[in-house]
């Protein structure tokens, strides 16, 4: 008499991963408003019911997997700024490593950030983008290459510096965001624009060139 198959329970780690992918791609297709936890466990090809011994809601998935994403985001432009001898490579090195992760994952980025306007996740996104700017402020600061305007006092240099970072990080964030509709354009031909828009700012203002007024 043949033996009853038995299927072997996939691991529990294995499992969280299937869901994350699973969510990644609906989150994608359908942007966080639209995604439903019924559809992700059907991508999975597990029950919904699954879902909840990993995670306590679709808000709480999508965080998931957007700290995850944040956290190699991270990784990736500290690697590239240590590798960098000089203020502009440094630069250039983050901006590409960005990108990179974008050219990589792009429904990742789709996903969780270009497509989560929805007030439930608005929160979360703001934070993620609170320490983007804050590890851009802390390379600028790190600069080996800086010197210091002896005529501008501690304060108003780090105000200077959050400033400067806000200003690169969302000004990235948005090319990252056209450029899902523009793949025609390379990556290293947004990283030499992007440079241009702002190294040689930064270099005129390193020349002592300020606004008038």
């Amino acid at each position: 008499m043949p033996r009853p198959i038995t299927r072997r329970r996939m691991p529990a780690p294995q499992r969280r991963e299937l869901i994350l992918a699973a969510a990644e791609e609906v989150f994608a297709a359908r942007g966080y408003h639209g995604a439903s936890l019924d559809e992700i466990a059907q991508a999975a090809g597990i029950s919904k019911a699954l879902i909840y011994e990993h995670f306590a809601s679709k808000r709480d998935l999508h965080a998931s997997l957007l700290h995850a994403h944040v956290a190699e985001i991270f990784r990736r432009l500290q690697a590239n700024a240590e590798a960098g001898t000089t203020g502009e490579e440094r630069l250039r090195g983050g901006i590409d490593a960005f990108l990179g992760f974008v050219e990589e994952h792009r429904e990742a980025w789709r996903a969780l950030f270009r497509d989560a306007a929805d007030p439930e996740v608005a929160d979360l996104i703001q934070s993620v983008q609170a320490q983007a700017t804050g590890v851009i402020a802390a390379l600028i600061a790190a600069d080996p290459g800086a010197r210091p305007d002896p005529t501008v006092t501690e304060r108003e240099r780090q105000l200077r510096i959050e400033t400067h970072a806000q200003l690169l990080s969302g000004a990235v964030q948005s090319l990252a965001n056209w450029w899902h509709d523009r793949q025609d354009v390379t990556r290293a031909q947004l990283v030499d624009r992007a440079m241009e828009f702002t190294w040689i700012g930064i270099e005129r203002l390193r020349a002592g060139e300020r606004l008038r007024g």
